[in-house]
């Protein structure tokens, strides 16, 4: 007797399809059985799934996970009504037919296929790397966008938009490893006055011209910590707003791709976009992080705008504050929708807190057991993202407590103990009348 089997290959199939498992086989023989396998771990292990035997017309499943999932359509084909991630691999038909010498011996024959099963990302999102994070108002910087896409297989392609047009990216192998490991870009300081540059940058030749600020050539677009500006510029003179910098040329952005693998057999794929941030033409820029994959229809796409903060709104509780009081101040919004997340940061006007810190960081500052020399005392809150700053006030006034007598607190805004008093007063008498 002769048996041969053959399997035509099956193209990818997405997650939730049907797909056909089809065995062909051709025979002079008397049939024995058909059976299905599953190849896992690189062909060392068979899993029965399906069994159809000849020999009493019957075929049921091998694996309890697997019932009312097959149905043998015609001996040798099997239907996967709903395809999951995990029925991705290999697959192998045996079809077995009894020996004409003997009935006791049975001559086997098998094809194998391979079930590629794809699934679409499930989620994608753009956050800004390492924020919030202070950025210099007078140095050029770098700025990066993360695009995390997740639950594709296989990996997707992912790529970067501005404003609607794709971004022309240098590959990025490696990671900056630090701003200070990439070389400065010539760069000019548009606002040259004393209330937006220190006056030692322009005394420095960066006015009118450029000027090289590196002797070996750096990696383009990228740009590092520049050297040290030693003259302090008072609070008073800073502006609220980032200097707006002006590049040599276009920004050169640079990009880096990759995907690790998730346990479900998907992957989560990370691409990168970095470049020299530039306030002055970053500002409101939309950037857009797309997703192309064969198991989706149309490109999946998230996107961000890149906002400087502006006007903070600030909440004070309680509105009317009374000597002892816990205060809080809180920022609760902004005028816009503000990208990256800014960094808050709380000063008291001409004095310190009132733990005696310089400053505080954070959307809230809370103020404990208030004293009555707050009264007036003025805060405030410096939002700042890498493209600008903006900073809002607020002053504390604190009311009398008619449960506290006046003159009754210390300069901490703790009751001072009447008591404790009397009986010190009382003892410093009584030592000074046994000493006279």
């Amino acid at each position: 007797a002769y048996l041969t089997v053959s399997i035509e290959p099956l193209p990818p199939v997405v997650v939730g399809d049907a797909v056909t498992l089809k065995c062909n086989f051709k025979t002079d023989g008397k049939m024995r059985e058909i059976v299905w396998y599953r190849v896992t771990d690189g062909g060392t292990i068979k899993q029965k799934i399906f069994t159809f035997d000849a020999m009493f017309s019957t075929n049921f499943s091998q694996m309890e996970n697997y019932r009312k999932r097959e149905d043998l359509v015609y001996q040798s084909t099997v239907r996967l009504p709903e395809v999951r991630i995990s029925d991705n691999g290999p697959y192998e038909c045996h079809v077995g037919i009894y020996d004409r010498a003997t009935r006791e011996k049975v001559v086997l024959a098998s094809g194998n296929v391979f079930l590629n099963v794809m699934a679409p990302p499930t989620s994608i999102s753009v956050l800004a790397a390492d924020t919030p994070a202070p950025f210099s108002r007078y140095q050029a910087q770098n700025f990066t966008l993360v695009c995390v896409v997740s639950g594709g297989k296989p990996a997707p392609l992912v790529y970067f938009k501005r404003d609607g047009e794709p971004i022309e990216a240098t590959p990025l192998p490696e990671p900056p490893a630090g701003a200070g490991s990439w070389g400065p870009r010539n760069l000019l300081h548009r606002d040259l006055d004393d209330t937006k540059v220190p006056k030692s940058l322009a005394a420095e030749g960066e006015v009118g011209g450029w000027r090289p600020l590196a002797t070996e050539d750096p990696p383009r677009g990228l740009a590092a910590e520049r050297d040290a500006v030693t003259e302090t510029i008072p609070e008073t003179v800073v502006s609220r707003e980032f200097p707006r910098w002006v590049h040599v040329a276009e920004p050169i952005y640079y990009f880096r791709h990759t995907h690790a693998p998730v346990s479900d057999g998907t992957v989560e794929a990370r691409a990168t976009l970095t470049w020299t941030l530039n306030p002055q033409i970053d500002n409101e820029a939309l950037f857009s992080c797309e997703v192309k994959h064969p198991a989706l229809s149309m490109p999946m796409q998230s996107e961000v705008t890149l906002v400087a903060p502006k006007g903070p709104k600030i909440t004070m509780t309680p509105t009317r504050a009374r000597v002892g009081d816990t205060v809080r101040i809180l920022v609760q919004g902004f005028q816009n929708e503000v990208f990256p997340e800014p960094l808050f940061t709380w000063t008291r006007v001409g004095s310190r807190l009132l733990d005696g810190s310089t400053e505080h960081d954070g959307k809230e500052l809370v103020l404990e057991r208030v004293p009555a020399e707050l009264n007036g005392s003025m805060y405030r809150c410096t939002a700042q993202n890498p493209l600008g700053s903006t900073d809002t006030h607020t002053r504390l006034i604190v009311f009398e407590n008619p449960n506290i007598p006046r003159g009754t607190e210390d300069s901490n805004g703790s009751l001072t103990n009447h008591r404790g008093f009397r009986l010190v007063l009382a003892l410093t008498l009584t030592v000074i009348l046994e000493l006279t």
